[in-house]
């Protein structure tokens, strides 16, 4: 004599996959902290670039000042910023996503102004530096 064994089977296979409702709820979530996650990413990266700028800004004022030290006036000039960082270990005139560009308003002042040139640190502005150290804007110099 046999036993029928498979009767109850057939209800267990019925759940094979995730429904179109399930698929579209994890598709919300994501675009959600999707939403919430780039803004924040993108902030933090503009300041990391940011980074770059101000340290060579602090590199040129140091080279400045060794050139002031030795030669009695600040470095002018088209090749400024050339002539630095080959002699006194200035930064480059292009620093990852800032241009660097100095203006010397006498021979014993000098400001020195880093400029975004990419469309990603353009909403950044300028950072500017002096002879004297002042920097500005204060407020992207703190962070």
């Amino acid at each position: 004599m046999m036993k029928r064994i498979g009767c109850h089977i057939s209800h267990i296979n019925r759940n094979r996959g995730i429904t179109l409702i399930e698929l579209l709820v994890v598709i919300v979530i994501v675009g959600i902290l999707a939403a919430i996650a780039i803004p924040g990413y993108t902030t933090y990266m503009q300041r990391a670039r940011r980074t770059d700028a101000k340290a060579a800004l602090e590199q040129l004022r140091a080279a400045q000042e060794m050139w002031r030290a030795e030669k009695g006036s600040y470095q002018t000039g088209a090749d400024a910023i050339a002539t630095l960082a080959s002699t006194m270990g200035g930064p480059a005139a292009r620093v990852g996503d800032y241009d660097l560009a100095f203006t010397v308003l006498l021979a014993n002042t000098f400001t020195a102004q880093a400029a975004p040139w990419t469309a990603r640190q353009s909403s950044d502005g300028n950072l500017t530096i002096n002879h004297l150290g002042q920097k500005l804007p204060t407020d992207k110099w703190a962070k």
